[in-house]
């Protein structure tokens, strides 16, 4: 097995006393591990260029608190403490009055409390060792502390105290021991930025092991609190509108494309994520994936066998210095700088490409190494009374009124580093940015024209780190380009879309002009027309067969990477590679077979998502209906979920809440009905009593005049005619038009096999007519009947004399045709009844008794009773609870008095919400069932009842 690391010594220890040291007599501590910290902060963005992590004084102009440590001291004696340290600023040197840089972060060690002679913090700009001082010490527990001076950022790696006067301390210590982790994972993410995390969270969430390497104390990379990059881009964007929930997660509430303070950015949110357990998850699969902090992977270990495998990670503890093997199936690349992808042999891309490469107009004729640069952000505040900042002329970049710059705030336009390497010039470039925020900020409070408008501004923030923008790509099987964006060309493997124009920031003209290194960046945005779905192609590295990409090092040309880099886009790509590792796992596959054999599967899990956290009382706002009992459990009404047992039964029934649905187990009989459903233009078959005997079929509007003609046989009007479902099939068997039933109503049969047809003609209200043509068993036109005086006709009802009962606008009239077989001819009104209120009554049948007729009184939203003679008897309207009674449409007569009603609420699939589809009034007018099911049923305008208790 091979180990290859980018840098020699990173194997520091933290802590070594003098019988395990470097040499007899010698002590040397890290200072990372340091007990307190104090204002210090930790720094590794150069671990691997230095040999490990070190300290920080980051305090804008005021110095920090000590950090503070013990150390067991073994042997009494006079001890030399050195001091491994770096002028920072003497990369660019302004001399002072003795000929040498000043240096502007220094500091002093104290040993037990005592000051040493020596200021440290000076001297050469590359890391060294620099005397502190002596001081006699007697064996036992010693306390150090770094003192700040400045506040101006100095540092300090480690401190090595010997009794040897003449000892040089070692460049390097001697590595520690590597300690293995027990556990082979699926899959390890390095990077805990906002792709890395979401990777991990999708991974994990879809059942895989899945550890996550961090090298800082919190996650979100340039969104955390430490570098305060606001989120680009939009989420749940087509073709996957479903990608992007992990994202909503662990996203900042609220946010901008400035700097803010530190609390907006939600650093403890994020990590939140990581520690919901199964327990708190309610039916999401897979376990919540582990979180390693403040490990700084360094080297890689490829597979034996093949040799084009990672094998495992080793990652150093940027605070104790132990150094950790984790091995794993599969790896994620989420470092921003491609640190797996570099250490895997894999070939990478940096800066710009030649125009010729990839045949972008954008992109330079000459290629070079020329990126975005790094963002060093900052912030100030207002006091009620002055705050100066230190006169540090003697070091700082030399600004006047003709190059400074009036502001309290930077920005993303503050940025370094654009022709330097983003991963091993990391400190340098985070150096100079400090340098020329520190410069102007001198101009601007001790020497600009306007400085007395300054006098109460402070800095309250500046970032340790900075936000990286761009650095090394690496090639995965596809590399995207401004083509593919320009040109919107669509790729079968399309996953996340991006949804940010290009935006290529570079040096600013003017800033370059003024400054031999440029600090301040422009930028050029060209858009491409629509949202751009990236190949799952560019998410794996070609040149290791188990590594996928996350972040700023996916597969992509500088162009367009430019818009593919916003957080928001990459936390989206993170899912995609979380959700295709897990295929991974489950078919034993690579990276690649993902796309050569298990696309589709990708494509179904993308169009699901990631499995989303659940939030507190998170209960569906769908239509559905279930008991909690605690500890007996759930009971589900609906949709029913296996059988209630006897005793919550009947603690429901005892309650008596009205349901909306049935549960078979809790009605007083089965009902079983067939409705007509014009909203949504569906015949249902509805079953209280078997979920599963439930279905529909798909029909044409109005979908009126339901009517059984035979075994399992329905008749509905349609547009210009007629269609018969057959329930027992599950289809329309049969579909009757003519040109003459261009507004049809109602369909009823004759004895001779023919049948009639009501139409209402177009502008029938101007003359107030009904139409009813008559049909031959063959279905040839023979007649037509004209009703006169009667208009906007709904249904017709043949009674058993041949006479007809017409329901229209203002009541229903009982009606005869004409004798003979004339092509058109007046018919015979023998009674015309009138409702008493509304209008369009729907539907009119005879009672079962003979004794007169029931009606459905359409808009009057009642349910009418008429005598023989046509008198109203009664009028019945439903209490539904707030909810509305639009319109009473078909209805049917039961054998035990029982009045079954369609309530017709609406043309639109979701008018099913204002009204109850199906009531049910007894003999005496009272409701004692009703159908409410919105979410299955739409509009009712007919019904059938098969079987009723």
């Amino acid at each position: 097995m091979k180990t290859v690391s980018l840098a020699s010594g990173l194997l520091a220890a933290t802590v070594l006393a003098a019988c395990g040291g470097v040499q007899p007599g010698s002590l040397r501590v890290e200072c990372e591990g340091f007990r307190s910290l104090g204002g210090w902060t930790v720094e590794t963005q150069s671990t691997r260029q230095i040999g490990s992590s070190y300290l920080m004084a980051h305090g804008y102009g005021v110095p920090v608190a000590d950090a503070e440590t013990e150390v067991e001291v073994p042997a009494t004696g006079r001890y030399v403490v050195w001091a491994r340290t770096r002028n920072w600023n003497a990369v660019w040197p302004r001399p002072g009055a003795d000929g040498r840089p000043v240096a502007a972060g220094r500091f002093t060690v104290l040993v037990n409390g005592v000051p040493l002679a020596a200021e440290l913090g000076g001297g050469d700009a590359a890391w060294h060792w620099a005397r502190a001082g002596e001081v006699d010490l007697a064996a036992g527990s010693v306390r150090l502390a770094l003192h700040d001076l400045t506040g101006f950022n100095g540092r300090c790696d480690a401190l090595w105290l010997t009794v040897d006067q003449s000892a040089r301390p070692p460049e390097h210590p001697p590595a520690p021991a590597v300690k293995d982790d027990s556990k082979v994972y699926d899959l390890v993410v390095v990077g805990g930025g906002f792709a890395g995390s979401c990777t991990a969270l999708a991974a994990a969430r879809s059942g895989v092991d899945t550890l996550l390497l961090q090298d800082r104390g919190v996650l979100g990379g340039c969104n955390s609190s430490e570098v305060r990059v606001g989120l680009g881009g939009r989420i749940h964007a087509q073709p996957y509108p479903a990608l992007g929930r992990v994202v909503e997660e662990i996203q900042p509430i609220f946010g901008y494309g400035i700097p803010l303070p530190a609390s907006y950015y939600e650093d403890a949110r994020k990590e939140a994520a990581f520690h919901a357990r199964d327990l708190y998850w309610g039916g999401v699969p897979g376990v919540s994936p582990t979180l390693r902090f403040q490990q700084y992977v360094f080297a890689v270990e490829m597979d034996g066998a093949e040799t084009n495998r990672i094998a495992a990670v080793l990652a150093r503890d940027t605070r104790t210095g132990a150094v950790t093997r984790h091995r794993a199936r599969l790896f994620c690349d989420a470092t921003g700088d491609a640190v797996l992808s570099r250490l895997a042999g894999c070939e990478v891309m940096y800066g710009r490409e030649a125009r010729s490469r990839f045949n972008e107009i954008s992109a330079p004729e000459t290629g070079d190494r020329q990126v975005m640069g790094m963002s060093v952000q900052w912030l100030t505040q207002k006091h009620p009374s002055p705050r100066p900042f230190p006169d540090i002329s003697a070091w700082a970049l030399p600004i006047d009124d003709s190059t400074g710059y009036y502001q309290t705030r930077g920005s993303w336009e503050q940025e370094t580093g654009f022709l330097r390497d983003m991963a091993d010039d990391a400190e340098r470039i985070r150096d100079y940015g400090l340098l020329a925020i520190f410069s102007n900020w001198n101009w601007v409070k001790n020497r600009s024209p306007r400085r007395s408008e300054y006098s109460c501004v402070a800095f309250s923030w500046i970032s340790p780190i900075g936000g990286k923008r761009e650095s090394y790509r690496t090639v995965g099987d596809y590399v995207l380009t401004q083509n593919d964006l320009e040109n919107q060309v669509r790729h079968p493997d399309a996953t996340a879309a991006i949804t940010w124009d290009v935006d290529l920031h570079f040096p600013d003209p003017e800033n370059l002009r003024k400054f031999a290194e440029p600090f301040r960046s422009a930028a050029y945005h060209r858009g491409f027309g629509a949202d751009y779905p990236v190949p799952y192609r560019c998410l794996y590295a070609r040149d290791c067969a188990n590594l996928f990409l996350a972040g700023r090092d996916i597969s992509c040309s500088h162009v367009a990477f430019a818009a593919v880099r916003v957080q928001r886009t990459l936390g989206m790509l993170g899912e995609v590679v979380g959700l295709a590792a897990s295929i991974c796992k489950e078919k034993g596959a690579t990276p690649r077979e993902v796309h050569s054999r298990h696309l589709d599967a990708l494509k179904a899990r993308m169009a699901a998502g990631v499995p989303p956290l659940p939030t507190f009382h998170g209960y569906s706002n769908g239509l559905g209906e279930k008991y909690d009992f605690n500890r007996r459990g759930w009971a589900h009404i609906y949709p029913p979920k296996g059988p209630i047992s006897p005793d919550k039964a009947a603690d429901i029934k005892a309650k008596g809440f009205v349901h909306r649905n049935e549960h078979p187990q809790l009605q007083d009989g089965r009902r079983r009905l067939v409705l007509a459903d014009e909203s949504r233009e569906k015949l249902h078959v509805y079953d209280s009593a078997d979920p599963k005997a439930c279905f529909s079929i798909d029909a044409e509007k109005p979908i009126w005049n339901l009517t059984r003609i035979g075994d399992g046989l329905y008749r509905f009007v349609c547009k210009n005619g007629f269609m018969v479902a057959d329930l027992k099939a599950h289809r329309i068997v049969d579909t009757f038009r003519h040109d003459s039933l261009d507004i049809v109503t109602s369909v009823c049969d004759l004895p001779d096999g023919g049948f009639l047809a009501s139409v209402n003609p177009r502008g029938s209200k101007k003359d107030h007519r009904i139409l009813v043509r008559r049909f031959s068993k063959d279905r040839v036109l023979v007649s037509t009947a004209v009703f006169r005086g009667l208009w906007y006709g709904r249904t017709m009802t043949r009674l058993a004399n041949g006479d007809l009962v017409l329901a229209y606008e203002k009541g229903f009239a009982i009606c005869r045709l004409p004798e003979g077989d004339a092509p058109e001819a007046d018919g015979a009104i023998l009674r015309n009844v009138e409702m008493p209120k509304g209008r369009n009554l729907f539907e009119v049948i005879p009672d079962r008794a003979g004794k007169g007729y029931w009606a459905g009184a359409g808009y009057g939203a009642q349910l009418l009773r008429f005598d023989g003679d046509g008198r109203l008897v009664s009028a019945w309207t439903a209490d539904q609870g707030g909810k509305k009674n639009v319109f009473y449409a078909q209805l049917q007569e039961q054998p035990n008095g029982h009045i079954y009603v369609a309530n017709w609420t609406g043309h639109g699939p979701d008018d099913s919400f204002k009204g109850w589809q199906v009531i049910e009034f007894d003999k005496d007018g009272k409701v004692v069932w009703r159908l409410d099911s919105p979410d299955r049923y739409g509009s009712v305008s007919g019904i059938d009842v098969l079987e009723t208790p």
